[in-house]
């Protein structure tokens, strides 16, 4: 059995023996369940790898100003070369 500490900042090391073995990443997400007042259940989540169409808006994230045109971005990419 491997132990971990929870810290003041309420957070828990997971032993890197079970982070290899299970073969956990940075950013993986887990659903905690209670299952008694001494008993937690930690289900780790599938992770789908996106796939081409995956990023299709991401952009947008990064620049939430107006739209712009492959020209417009093309000018703006090419004012930055000089």
């Amino acid at each position: 059995m491997s132990e971990s500490t929870l810290t003041e900042r309420g957070q828990i090391s997971i032993p890197a023996e079970l982070r290899r073995s299970m073969q956990l990443h940075p950013g993986q997400r887990f659903n905690w369940q209670r299952i008694s007042d001494r008993e937690l259940r930690v289900i780790v989540e599938e992770v789908t790898p996106a796939g081409p169409l995956g990023v299709l808006g991401y952009a947008r994230k990064l620049r939430p100003d107006q739209p712009r045109s492959t020209d417009q971005w093309m000018q703006e990419l090419r004012e930055g070369e000089d």
